[in-house]
């Protein structure tokens, strides 16, 4: 390729800057890649020695960008892979303004059934109007989870809802209160789907049957949940106690999602989580931490939240800025055995947003050798990992190139094999 130029060339290092654009069909699995083998010049052609040689740069689909479909901004993405193998991800409609809660935000959704190639126009599947008498924007519905019961097909999507309080939010004094009263209390609603995600049920809220009344927030921790080995479902949650203490914990049940039961918390100071089974069969759910230690809490419980133990990796081996991040367990089967390795995702980085990158661990997260880089660049993070197809992961995160990025990769290049 013959790319034309003008630029006077001085002695010892120049830079050349080249950008191109990629059709909307380009391959996700493909990569970006460019070399300078010759240099016309006046005084002849030259072979320089380039620097820049094996960029080798991934390519993304800019899934939601600042104002598509009249939207000011998308955010807080949870993205899940239904039975049938269909990409789900939900995420926040903030209609007005990039703020969180309280605000005119309602939670949409798009399908992919091609692995991330393609995905379906927007639907909104929460909106809760202007219950109540109160304009849209002090009936804000924010941080979506999914999860998805393999063995009948069913998605949950859960969300939190916060009527009036304009201008709070509900991690703020005031923003959510003791009790259960709508208006004064954050509240946390449920919708299910049994078509693969293609219509939803009208929200449900929950918030008496699972927030303790003590209890100042209780909400869905927006990622995805996880279905174990034996059926049951596990969803990761948060909130804040009576002391106002921040907590991960999960919502479980055993009954492919009939009834649900509250677990007690993993630790006091955390907030967003995710949870993976480890190859013991225990859970390891891994929070965002809410001090100024700038490391993941990482605890582990062998009976469905009931208990909870540090993991020896806590607060020392997965560094943060304080951001959602993502865990996911990615089974496959080699040289006929089954096998699984821990993917983690985050900005990778203790001082800001930025080198948003995916993690790999081969011993259920004791260490993580591996990292792939996805974006340097300043973004808001909170990334959602799931499978693609067996063999790529997808992941949805906030990046530097768009306000909702997807990129597909594949387990080898995260196996680093």
């Amino acid at each position: 390729m013959k790319i034309a130029g003008h630029a006077r060339l001085e002695k010892g290092e120049n830079h050349f800057w080249v950008s191109c654009r990629l059709e909307s069909d380009a391959d996700l699995d493909h990569h970006v890649d460019a070399t300078c083998v010759q240099v016309e010049t006046s005084a002849g052609n030259i072979r320089p020695v380039d620097k820049t040689k094996g960029l080798r740069l991934r390519i993304g689909l800019a899934l939601r960008k600042h104002f598509d479909d009249g939207v000011h901004t998308y955010r807080i993405a949870a993205l899940a892979t239904s039975a049938k193998g269909t990409l789900l991800c939900a995420y926040d409609m903030r209609r007005r303004k990039g703020r969180d809660l309280q605000e005119d935000i309602d939670i949409g959704l798009m399908r992919s059934t091609d692995g991330g190639q393609t995905w379906t126009p927007q639907q909104v599947i929460m909106d809760m109007g202007t219950w109540g008498g109160h304009p849209q924007h002090l009936n804000g519905v924010s941080d979506p989870g999914l999860i998805v019961d393999p063995a009948t097909g069913q998605i949950w999507c859960f969300a939190v809802w916060m009527v009036g309080k304009e201008g709070n939010h509900q991690w703020n004094e005031g923003g959510s209160e003791k009790g259960w009263e709508i208006g004064k209390s954050a509240q946390f609603l449920m919708a299910t789907s049994t078509d693969d995600g293609k219509t939803w049920s009208e929200p449900k809220n929950m918030t008496r049957t699972w927030k303790k009344k003590e209890w100042i927030l209780y909400a869905p921790s927006p990622q995805s949940g996880i279905a174990l080995s034996d059926g049951t479902l596990v969803m990761p949650t948060q909130g804040r106690d009576e002391n106002n203490g921040h907590f991960s914990n999960l919502l479980v049940s055993t009954d492919h999602g009939k009834t649900w039961t509250v677990s007690g918390k993993a630790s006091v100071g955390n907030t967003e989580c995710q949870a993976v089974q480890l190859g013991d069969g225990s859970i390891m759910l891994n929070s965002r931490t809410e001090s100024p230690t700038k490391f993941r809490t990482v605890n582990v419980t062998r009976d469905l939240g009931k208990t909870w133990t540090p993991h020896p990796t806590s607060l020392k081996t997965l560094i943060e800025p304080s951001c959602n991040g993502s865990t996911y367990r990615f089974d496959y089967r080699s040289r006929g055995r089954d096998r699984h390795v821990l993917l983690f995702a985050n900005p990778f980085s203790q001082t800001g947003r930025d080198h948003h990158s995916i993690r790999t661990s081969f011993d259920d997260g004791m260490t993580w050798p591996k990292r792939v880089l996805l974006d340097i660049g300043r973004g808001a993070g909170y990334p959602s990992l799931s499978r693609a197809d067996d063999n790529h992961v997808g992941i949805v995160y906030e990046g530097s190139g768009a306000k909702l990025v997807y990129q597909r990769l594949s387990l080898k290049d995260l196996m680093g094999r």
